[in-house]
């Protein structure tokens, strides 16, 4: 179930981009709510003070009280991984939206073309990152790792060093042991001592993958052509 919140000052858009979202949703077969926003404030009370929890957030910028810049500014802290759309009609904006991490940008003057398919690519993307986790079992721990929020893989002597969202866990199993038991195509060698979850990869960059939380890692020589080929086959299929 994908929970989408949508803001904007005005009534009748917002319930416009509801239908949209709505509509989407069915055109990738993918369960939702919908919840609306006129006032900004309360878009932000909810997520701040009651916790409430989303997958995708529509934001138009130019709104009363706190503007869409502010709430993605503020909601990072409690929805570090949301993804968010910004909706506006001055395409200055597209720079700061690009620093905040934001997932799209929508000018309102091509609304009905880009709008659903920013909408879709987002939800494609949350879903790709939800699913299965990896196990962790030995004679005194279970721990369950949502794969999702794995970052990477090292080899750690005779063990497996993994780097999530939750911190670094080792296991005692080769690294390629651990590639097989994953057996998800989002997992992709960058050397021979590293696999790497390409999903947190903002960008390759002199020879090194620059991943979503700060990290940079060396990608071999002999691996370089084929990680921009994986990468580019991957997202090429499923956005």
């Amino acid at each position: 179930m994908l929970h989408i919140a949508i803001c904007d000052d005005d009534k009748e858009t917002v319930q416009a981009h509801k239908a949209i979202a709505e509509n989407c949703l069915k055109q990738c077969n993918s369960m939702g709510e919908v919840k609306v926003y006129t006032a900004s404030n309360n878009l932000l009370y909810d997520i701040t003070e009651d916790q409430f929890f989303f997958d995708l957030i529509l934001l138009d910028i130019e709104m009363p009280g706190n503007t869409g810049m502010e709430i993605a500014e503020k909601i990072k802290p409690y929805l570090p991984n949301v993804k968010i759309i910004f909706i506006t009609s001055h395409i200055e904006y597209a720079i700061d939206a690009f620093e905040l991490s934001v997932f799209r940008y929508v000018p309102k003057d091509d609304i009905e073309k880009r709008l659903p398919a920013a909408i879709k690519d987002a939800v494609k993307l949350i879903e790709l990152e939800d699913g299965k986790a990896y196990t962790i079992q030995t004679n005194s721990r279970f721990e369950k790792i949502p794969c999702r929020e794995i970052y990477y893989i090292e080899r750690d002597g005779k063990n497996a060093s993994i780097t999530a969202a939750g911190g670094i866990s080792r296991v005692r199993k080769s690294l390629q042991q651990v590639y097989e038991e994953l057996n998800m195509e989002e997992f992709l060698y960058i050397d021979r001592g590293c696999i790497v979850n390409m999903i947190h990869i903002m960008q390759i960059k002199d020879g090194m993958a620059v991943l979503k939380n700060g990290t940079s890692l060396p990608i071999s020589r002999s691996h370089l052509q084929e990680v921009k080929e994986q990468i580019n086959n991957y997202w090429g299929t499923h956005i």
